[in-house]
């Protein structure tokens, strides 16, 4: 049943999200949209874990790269008080970072993925190394690039949380999660943006639920007992055709080990992996960007200035990586936004793997989070959240 609160004008909206609900399997979702600064839909549904337990107005759920642009937004906020400068060599802020010919990588280098600096599956020999935070700054400070940087960008879609949660601690002189609580959670007032989760809140966290129906697992044995993997045989012929190496897709996104890394684990909810483990409510992640939207200005004052949004949101390169086989348009921190229709040029955030994401839409003064703790979908994108966003899209502009 789905709980909340929807605006008769985005009953749309609500339509597009309970169609993305399990019918057969558990699961549940969390979606939040504000449109002028005012939340329009704020809905919830579906089961938290396995055994069925309700999805509540409060329940934090595993986020994946929606992560990195709440990271993102934070090291912004330190920037817009003069604190970074996007253009000063990381080491400038982090002197042990420029061992291993990193001494010119810049803060921008970090931000659109340019520094060179994807492949995790070469630093760690373990993926149970990800949960120490120091080891991990350790492992960054390191690690060689495998490119000139600013050369091209190759998606670091795990490194990225250590490079810039790393720069933001050495900047601010506190832990992460500190500064994110004195800069976002504290101000915005959010119920539930968290990397790295107190003991007392994992009873409120979402568990993954990866679901595979029994006869897709027979039909899968079956085409592994006839020597056939059609879906690695498909992933492989779509970066073929792209001229994309899968080899440097591995290399980014499964450290050694990732078969048996368990997220679910109260020991990794508590770890700092700012570039995939963030715990969120919809309703943080779309409150975060409805603020963005609004050019850093909220009900009662100002997060970050328009120059500062103006910049953070200003595209830095189109074109394919490395990593990933589509130009993902990347700004400083943030992607383009998927859509099943409508254009969305001056959109931008960043959505996760399992389905999740968070964006805005300064010109439709628009913003939507998307929390779900069941399927998987790509670190592209998810055909679930661009249909929502599509309804929120249209809805907006019906209104006009």
């Amino acid at each position: 049943m789905l709980k909340g609160y929807v605006n008769p004008g985005f009953t749309a909206v609500a339509d597009a999200f309970r169609r993305n609900l399990p019918a057969d399997v558990q699961g549940g979702a969390a979606l939040c949209v504000y449109h002028r600064g005012i939340p329009v839909v704020d809905i919830w549904a579906g089961s938290s874990d396995q055994q069925g337990t309700a999805w509540a107005a409060d329940t934090l759920s595993l986020s994946f790269s929606t992560t990195k642009g709440i990271v993102s937004t934070l090291l912004h906020t330190l920037a817009d008080r003069g604190e970074v400068n996007y253009d000063l060599p990381v080491a400038h802020y982090w002197p042990e970072f420029a061992r291993n010919s990193k001494s010119r990588i810049t803060v921008r280098h970090l931000l659109t993925h340019e520094a060179g600096l994807y492949g995790i599956r070469s630093l760690i020999a373990d993926a149970s190394e990800m949960r120490d935070w120091e080891h991990m700054l350790r492992v960054m400070e390191e690690a060689p690039p495998v490119h000139v940087p600013g050369q091209k960008n190759g998606y670091h879609a795990l490194t990225y949380g250590w490079l810039v949660g790393g720069l933001i601690e050495k900047v601010a002189r506190q832990p992460l999660a500190k500064t994110l609580k004195d800069e976002l959670v504290d101000p915005l007032g959010l119920d539930g943006c968290l990397i790295g989760v107190p003991e007392q809140d994992l009873a409120r966290c979402a568990k993954l639920i990866v679901p595979a129906k029994k006869t897709e697992l027979a039909e899968a044995g079956q085409q592994r007992k006839n020597g056939i993997n059609w879906s690695r045989k498909i992933t492989e012929a779509v970066f073929s055709l792209a001229g994309f190496d899968q080899e440097k897709f591995q290399d980014a996104m499964l450290p050694k080990g990732m078969s048996r890394f368990d997220w679910n684990a109260p020991e990794t909810m508590q770890a700092s992996i700012p570039g995939a483990g963030g715990m969120f409510t919809a309703r943080s992640l779309a409150r975060i960007y409805s603020v963005l939207a609004n050019n850093g200005e909220y009900e009662s004052g100002r997060l970050l200035s328009a120059e500062t949004v103006r910049k953070m949101s200003t595209v830095q390169n189109t074109t394919r990586g490395d990593v990933i086989p589509v130009p993902m348009r990347w700004r400083l921190g943030y992607h383009r936004v998927f859509t099943t229709g409508p254009r969305t040029p001056h959109a931008f955030g960043h959505f996760g793997y399992g389905g999740s994401g968070a964006w805005c839409d300064p010109s439709r003064e628009l913003s939507l989070g998307y929390t779900v703790n069941h399927g998987s979908g790509s670190p592209f994108g998810d055909i679930r959240i661009s249909r929502i966003n599509t309804a929120a899209i249209r809805s907006v502009e019906s209104l006009l």
